[in-house]
């Protein structure tokens, strides 16, 4: 190969390298300004949000509850015998003492005016022994032996008469029937329950609450009830009583709620839920709850600046059903993202649709 013919294969190599790194750098400026341009053409993430606002918070625990009436008395037939008439109802309101029912007396009638005769007679011997014996016209011994008699007589006196007046069945506290056992004609034995009598103010309902809870809950805090029979329906009330002791088993405290209800649509045995406010705070920065973001023990939202979505550690105090207190991490007046954040990247840009 002569020299000329090498000189050009050189020059044409040269040139092609040339070509072949012009069109590559032309290719990497073109990709580059496609990625420049994608990046400012970013569309914005349609997004709805809400301001840090300054309000009133109050934090509530809930719990569930069977109802129970505070005072219930199961009355019992005192004496044994046959029914003969009923004088309340269940549904009746009666008072400590009225009559409930009727028992046959015939017999123990019978029985009173014996034993009525036996200390009518001991008690005439008696003064007249006792009247002899201050003359001393009998011996002590014989005006002992009187008065003796005199008070066997009139224990057996009085023990027909308690019997006669067992037979009527009276109601040992004032309240509502809520149980009739036994029927006109129905043999009932002494102390057998007849009766259940049940005082509706008030009502109770005990709740069994995690020990944590333990240091916020104070006896007199306000409590409202619903119950599920009464939907709509809401009933105040406050905390009555809290045990001092917590149970090692299930690891809660009983804490009982005092409920009067004036229109007596609340009944034991009804179940409900119970909402007791332990703790209100005024001035406090509130944001919606569907703002915050939660990854295990962290918190976080999104704070819009100039149309770009930041994400904010922040700090959670107390919480109701719509709001949650922030402690630190946002200012009032920010504005913070409530539905659209969860698939949002940092910086993101969006667009808050109003």
């Amino acid at each position: 190969m002569d020299k000329s013919t090498l000189r050009w294969m050189n020059v044409v190599c040269a040139s092609c390298l040339l070509v072949f790194a012009l069109g590559t750098s032309g290719c990497g400026e073109e990709a580059q300004s496609k990625d420049t341009q994608t990046d400012e053409t970013e569309p914005a993430v349609p997004v709805e949000a809400a301001k840090v606002v300054s309000g009133e918070i109050a934090a509530y625990f809930s719990g569930t509850a069977s109802l129970e009436a505070e005072q219930e008395a199961v009355v019992v037939a005192k004496e044994g015998g046959l029914v003969a008439r009923l004088l309340a109802e269940e549904g009746d309101y009666v008072r400590k003492g009225q009559a409930l029912a009727k028992l046959d007396d015939e017999r123990l009638l019978l029985d009173l005016q014996r034993a009525e005769v036996g200390y009518l007679k001991a008690e005439r011997e008696f003064k007249r022994k006792e009247e002899m014996h201050s003359k001393q016209i009998v011996s002590t011994e014989e005006y002992e032996v009187a008065r003796s008699e005199y008070d066997t007589q009139k224990a057996n006196f009085d023990l027909a008469k308690l019997a006669v007046d067992f037979t009527t069945v009276v109601a040992p506290i004032s309240g509502v029937v809520s149980e009739r056992m036994i029927k006109v004609g129905n043999m009932v034995q002494a102390n057998a329950p007849v009766f259940r009598v049940t005082d509706f103010s008030p009502l109770l309902a005990v709740m069994h609450v995690p020990e944590r809870e333990l240091n916020k809950l104070k006896t007199q805090q306000g409590a409202i009830i619903s119950v599920d029979a009464l939907p709509g329906a809401s009933f105040t009330g406050h905390v009555e009583r809290i045990s001092p002791t917590v149970d090692r088993a299930t690891g809660t405290f009983k804490v009982t709620v005092e409920i009067r209800d004036r229109t007596n649509q609340l009944k034991p045995g009804m179940f409900g839920r119970v909402t007791v406010l332990y703790e209100t705070r005024s001035e406090a920065m509130l944001i919606p709850k569907t703002a915050i973001l939660y990854e295990g023990d962290d918190s976080s939202v999104f704070v819009i600046h100039d149309s770009i979505a930041v994400r904010q550690s922040v700090t959670v105090g107390l919480s109701d059903e719509l709001s949650t207190e922030i402690l630190t991490g946002v200012d009032v007046g920010d504005q913070v993202i409530t539905i659209g954040q969860n698939n949002l990247r940092d910086s993101s840009r969006v667009d808050v649709i109003q």
